[in-house]
C-alpha cells in the first residue's frame, strides 16, 4: 500500500500526544520500511489547527523567522519555535520521539550505523546540547499564493534524529489551493521515485529526515530521501514541522 491508501486514524481522545499513544504502531511502521512516509489522518482537530495557526502572528513564541526566498530555500516563510516550547507542542514531540525512537534503532541497525537514539527524548536532546546544538528546532511555516518550499533535508548539525513530523494546519479546497507535500528517494544506479500526499486538515506525516533502509539482494542499503511543497496556486497554508534534533 502507498501511505494515501493506509491511513492510520487517530482516536478521539483528549490531547494530541494522548492520541499519537493510541495510533497502531505497528502500522505505521510497516509504512516507513516500505515508503519512507506514513499519514496520519486527524491527528489535530480543526479548531486546535486554527489555534496553532494563529501563534505564527505571536512574536512572543518564536526565536527567528525566516524569508525563504532570501536563502534560495523557495518562497514563504517560517518561524522556529523559542524554548520552553508551547505546551502542547513540547508534548507532542516527546510523545512522537518515544514511538519512533525504536523505529530509528531499527533503522540504524539495518544500515550499520552505530549510534543508537535513547527511549525518552529528553536523553537525546542532553546529546545534542553537549555537542552546542541548543536551538529549537519545532517550526510553523507559512506560504502564500505562488509560494513553494524547495525539496531539502532538516539537517542542523551533528547529532541527526532520521525521521521528522510535519502536520498541514489548513483546510484544502477552502483555506489554500495546490500546496501539495511531496517526497523524493533518490536510489543508487535508478531513477528518483516521488510520492506526492493529498493531507487534509489536521492531518500528520511521519517522514525521513535524510535517510532510510532499504532490502537488496545484498542486505539493506541506503536511499536519500529530500522533502518539499508544491506551489499555492491561491490562497495561504499552514504547516506545523516538529522536528527532533536541536540545532547549533
Amino acid at each position: 500500500m502507498t501511505p494515501n491508501a493506509a491511513r492510520v486514524t487517530a482516536a478521539p481522545v483528549s490531547s494530541p500526544a494522548q492520541r499519537v499513544g493510541t495510533l497502531d504502531w505497528r502500522q505505521l511502521g510497516a509504512e516507513l520500511d516500505a515508503w519512507g512516509c506514513a499519514v496520519i489522518p486527524q491527528l489535530l482537530s480543526a479548531h486546535e489547527c486554527r489555534e496553532l495557526a494563529a501563534m505564527y502572528s505571536q512574536d512572543q513564541w518564536f526565536r527567528s523567522r525566516v524569508v525563504m526566498a532570501r536563502h534560495g530555500f523557495g518562497r514563504g516563510e517560517y518561524r522556529y519555535f523559542a524554548y520552553p516550547l508551547p505546551a502542547q507542542i513540547a508534548q507532542l514531540r516527546e510523545a512522537f520521539y518515544a514511538r519512533l525512537a525504536p523505529i530509528a534503532n531499527a533503522w540504524n541497525q539495518r544500515l550499520g550505523i552505530d549510534a543508537r537514539f535513547p527511549a525518552m527524548h529528553a536523553g537525546f536532546l542532553a546529546r545534542c546540547h553537549a555537542a552546542a546544538q541548543t536551538q529549537p528546532t519545532p517550526l510553523l511555516l507559512r506560504y502564500e499564493a505562488g509560494d513553494y518550499n524547495c525539496l531539502h533535508q532538516d539537517l542542523y548539525g551533528e547529532h541527526v534524529f532520521p525521521l521528522q513530523v510535519a502536520v498541514l494546519l489548513s483546510q484544502p479546497g477552502a483555506d489554500f489551493e495546490g500546496g501539495e507535500f511531496v517526497v523524493t528517494e533518490q536510489r543508487p544506479r535508478m531513477q528518483s521515485r516521488v510520492e506526492v500526499l493529498n493531507l487534509r486538515q489536521g492531518d500528520a506525516v511521519l517522514f525521513a529526515v535524510s535517510h532510510r533502509p532499504v532490502d537488496g539482494a545484498r542486505g539493506s542499503y541506503r536511499v536519500n530521501l529530500r522533502h518539499g511543497v508544491s506551489r499555492i496556486r491561491a490562497g495561504e497554508r499552514h504547516t506545523l514541522g516538529v522536528i527532533f534534533h536541536d540545532a547549533v
